[in-house]
């Protein structure tokens, strides 16, 4: 069959939810047997955005083949079972970078390149390349209608419909239906208003996804559907879900996924939701709780640590608890003390980050963790500060530290990665994508993946030094993992700590809510059993005082009765 393509836009408002309502469309097609990729559209000018704080769209996601890409591939990847790469993510940035490379190169010797058609030609290029070996291809565009950035995007969608031919394609409008408290009522205008500025560009929606925090009635559906152009059944509430895995079950109850196949001429067939039920059955059914303290140096924004998040959460589903994410500034812990949420949370977790600002505050939350026997696990910059904990309070290398922080420390163990020396541009230059890693038999890292060699994603310009790695193993350090040519540190442990695991590379990025990544499985179960003995610890000692209480009262009546005896 030729491939079919979908294009998500979104109105009024963003953080709508484009990227699950996308990602759920493509896990629905795949329950009818379909294959589907996906696209991410970012309308902003940076290339991509590796070089863009976290605080800005979230966390970079790092594919296989090394692309730093949006958040949103994250979903894609999480939600289907198709691996995302470099052509899954462009922006407004790499499409005039390619044209501009052309234009120099002379590939449009004569001509004067303009917005339409080279910009929407290169735009339209990059969708089709997709098709071909895929049933569905499916488009996010980033932004919403009415912003300057995305025009030369929805024009080439625009295009790309007429020139695919209308059995070929779909066009899908996110929109928001806010409640106004004040006169107890769901508004439709935000979402006309919309649709209209996607019909002054030449866009008319075929199918309306209509967010909303509560059901939406038949009668707001039709005056949506008469204002719109579209039909009644067209207009599918997109109720607010306790979880965004329950988002597929919520749209193919509504008939999302039929009036797709339908519209497209496809047959249904066969629908198999249980894997998204398996999830959903299985976060409502968690009783118990853990808890995960997160020290990081971005956690003003949860969207900054989005996989990493969303792996502990599915860690938690394969041990049968939830996951209670407690985030702690790593900068809060760069005084004297110590916040009291370290001292509550069953485990420790400290995740990747650039720049100096909070390390000392994760080399202290780590030094806690390691003191007090707490479930520890460390990654990318985690691994690292790990390192450096260790050499100065086990191994006594006072000053010990990373070059990425001080330039020239008394012990350099963590530096530049050699091939990187020199190397002063920051964008994509770092070791990025899929390396093989080598596991120590008999090690934590080999018991947790059932194997001798893994591949995992990367994304550092640092490392350990491997001078330091004898004296480290001499005091007690596990190198469990390690690249193939042994030249980068990629799994360390600590063999006499319960659960104490760091890695150089991003297991988050290979988690799925139906397969959690085994390191994730492994450390919630860790701090299960860490809470479990805990409460077990606790509850002695709260039998021991009441009998210490008790046997004082029981002594002090005996001695008012001896008083009153001597006293008869």
């Amino acid at each position: 069959m030729a491939t079919k393509y979908v294009f998500f836009t979104g109105g009024v408002v963003s953080g709508l939810g484009k990227g699950i309502s996308a990602s759920s469309l493509a896990a629905l097609m795949e329950a009818h047997g379909y294959s589907a990729t996906m696209l991410k559209i970012d309308p902003y000018v940076n290339v991509d955005p590796g070089t863009m704080s976290p605080f800005q769209h979230g966390e970079v996601f790092v594919t296989d083949d090394g692309a730093e890409t949006d958040l949103d591939l994250g979903h894609y990847e999480r939600f289907t079972s198709a691996s995302m790469a470099k052509k899954n993510n462009f922006t407004t940035g790499k499409i005039y970078q390619t044209v501009i490379e052309k234009e120099r190169r002379g590939d449009y010797l004569g001509k004067t390149v303009q917005v339409i058609p080279h910009i929407t030609d290169e735009i339209k290029d990059g969708i089709r390349a997709l098709g071909g070996d895929v049933d569905f291809v499916i488009v996010e565009i980033g932004g919403t209608v009415g912003d300057i950035e995305s025009l030369p995007f929805l024009e080439a969608i625009r295009q790309f419909r007429t020139e695919a031919g209308r059995g070929n394609v779909l066009n899908v409008h996110l929109t928001l239906v806010p409640y106004i408290k004040g006169s107890g009522e769901l508004k439709t205008k935000p979402t006309q208003h919309s649709v209209k500025g996607l019909l002054q560009i030449g866009i008319q929606p075929d199918i309306l996804l209509c967010r909303c925090d509560r059901p939406l009635p038949p009668d707001l559906r039709d005056k949506i559907a008469l204002f719109c152009n579209v039909e009644s059944r067209a207009v599918i509430p997109a109720q607010d879900a306790d979880t965004i895995y329950d988002v597929p079950l919520k749209l193919a109850a509504e008939g999302f996924d039929e009036i797709v196949l339908e519209l497209l001429n496809l047959p249904k067939g066969q629908r198999d939701l249980s894997r998204w039920r398996g999830v959903v059955d299985a976060t409502r059914a968690a009783t118990e709780e853990v808890s995960v303290g997160i020290v990081g140096k971005y956690v003003d924004l949860a969207d900054s640590y989005k996989s990493l998040n969303e792996a502990l959460i599915h860690g938690g589903l394969s041990n049968g608890v939830k996951v209670n994410l407690v985030f702690i500034d790593a900068e809060d812990l760069e005084g004297s003390g110590y916040p009291g949420e370290l001292f509550e949370v069953d485990s420790i977790l400290v995740p990747g980050g650039f720049g100096k600002r909070g390390i000392e505050g994760m080399i202290r939350a780590i030094e806690f963790a390691r003191g007090h026997k707490i479930p520890f696990f460390g990654i990318c910059l985690g691994l690292q500060t790990a390192i450096v904990e260790f050499a100065r309070n086990v191994c006594g290398l006072a000053g010990a530290h990373s070059t990425e922080f001080v330039n020239q420390p008394p012990y350099k163990v963590i530096y530049k990665m050699r091939e990187l020396v020199g190397v002063d541009q920051m964008g994509g230059t770092m070791r990025l994508g899929k390396y093989p890693c080598r596991l120590t038999p008999s090690s934590k890292a080999w018991e947790m993946y059932g194997g001798d060699e893994v591949w995992e994603r990367h994304r550092h310009r640092y490392e350990v030094n491997p001078e330091y790695v004898p004296l480290f193993e001499e005091k007690g350090l596990v190198v469990s993992g390690k690249s193939p040519d042994r030249m980068f540190v990629e799994v360390i442990e600590l063999a006499e700590h319960p659960w104490f695991v760091a890695c150089q590379f991003h297991p988050e990025f290979k988690s799925r809510p139906y397969d959690p990544h085994p390191i994730f499985r492994s450390f919630v179960g860790a701090a299960v059993e860490y809470r479990d003995r805990r409460l077990a610890q606790a509850a002695e000692e709260e039998v021991a005082e009441e009998t210490t209480e008790g046997s004082a009262e029981v002594k002090e009546i005996a001695e008012v009765m001896k008083e009153t005896v001597e006293a008869g």
